[in-house]
């Protein structure tokens, strides 16, 4: 078993890492501030080739696997989540085309993500369903060759700045399967009917937009269907798979940068005439936030490299969120409490880092749900 990255691999983590320290140090603390973000940056990203990295050739990507995602995830979120969700989520839902979408979709949609000439978005949550993901009530009903949506969604991630969102709907309400009720359709957000809200007031990643989506009569041509009929609670599975290993990877970057922000501070400090750092409860601290990255990374590359081979493990993956997500939180905590009341100001990196962790135990599954696949499998 080899756990070292190759040359290639070595190279796009070095790329991300420069270009995420010159392009995000400077406006993390403004973004989060203002809850803003300059899409400047994310059309210098698309120039570099950081967005949509995992599409193919064909559609004008590298076509690259998920250790690449998962590396390129760690990078930005290393130096700021809220940014580097910003940049990568551009391309969210063009896994689902891409995986499921018809020759004529994929042509149509996909190339316009990697050059940053459109950005897509995933709209799955709704005010009344979350977690219970085939709760998703927004219908979706067949009008000749079009479908005309009406619904709600919630906590859309780029809900204000998508040019396209792939949407959970409903297609058959009358279904006695409840997983067989729902289908995805690709929804351009130009259309009438469509209206986004953003969000304020998020706790952490302030630099991402978050909206609720109303859909009110908005007319959609049938050929929009991704997938089949009945098809979309699988589709959007399908992806959360690919989606939870990348949220993984961020909580990977945010251990990191908890642990480089604690080394600096330590070593600055002197507590009772003797620096912060000889003290064997911050030398606890800091080995524990050592111990996690290592476990993370593991976790993290190993499922990634499942997937690259095909050999997705559903249980791996859930676990390996769910260990992501609560050690960066309690690596933020851990970084907090080092730096006390210095740390606890908005403006600290600490501080930031300590309120953009929590989502990682949030979206694209909850901690509790991740533990409950890994029990039913377990349990078989």
């Amino acid at each position: 078993m080899d756990f070292e990255f190759t040359k290639e691999q070595r190279d796009i983590a070095k790329a991300a890492r420069e270009f995420a320290e010159k392009e995000f140090t400077d406006r993390a603390e403004e973004f989060d501030r203002d809850e803003t973000f300059d899409e400047s940056i994310f059309k210098k990203a698309a120039d570099l080739g950081f967005v949509g990295i995992f599409l193919d050739e064909e559609y004008g990507g590298p076509g690259f696997g998920m250790m690449e995602q998962c590396i390129l995830h760690e990078e930005f979120a290393a130096v700021d989540l809220g940014i580097g969700v910003a940049v990568t989520s551009a391309a969210f839902g063009a896994e689902a085309i891409q995986m499921f979408g018809t020759e004529e979709q994929k042509r149509k949609y996909l190339p316009l993500v990697p050059t940053g000439e459109a950005i897509m978005g995933s709209a799955f949550t709704e005010p009344d369903a979350g977690s219970d993901l085939a709760a998703v009530s927004t219908s979706a009903v067949r009008d000749g060759d079009e479908w005309v949506l009406n619904g709600s969604k919630m906590f859309i991630t780029n809900g204000t700045r998508a040019d396209l969102l792939v949407c959970l709907v409903v297609t058959d309400p009358d279904n006695p399967k409840r997983h067989n009720r729902h289908s995805m359709v690709i929804v351009e957000t130009d259309r009438p009917g469509f209206e986004a809200n953003k969000l304020h007031g998020k706790l952490g990643i302030r630099a991402s937009d978050t909206a609720e989506v109303a859909l009110s009569d908005v007319r959609i041509p049938y050929s929009n269907l991704l997938g089949q009929e009945g098809s979309g609670f699988s589709v959007a599975t399908s992806c959360f798979n690919l989606n939870r290993i990348g949220v993984a990877a961020q909580a990977l970057g945010l251990m990191r940068a908890c642990l480089a922000e604690s080394l600096k501070y330590v070593k600055k400090r002197s507590v009772f005439g003797a620096p912060l750092s000889t003290y064997q409860a911050t030398q606890m601290k800091l080995a524990d936030m050592y111990t996690s990255i290592r476990a993370a990374r593991s976790m993290v590359y190993e499922a990634a490299w499942r997937i690259d081979q095909g050999k997705t493990d559903h249980a791996l993956v859930a676990a390996t969120k769910a260990f992501c997500g609560q050690n960066a939180v309690r690596c933020a905590d851990m970084a907090l409490q080092l730096q006390g009341g210095y740390g606890y100001f908005a403006d600290s990196k600490v501080s930031r880092i300590y309120r953009d962790a929590k989502i990682t135990e949030i979206y694209e599954g909850t901690t509790e749900i991740e533990k409950m696949i890994v029990a039913k499998s377990v349990l078989a």
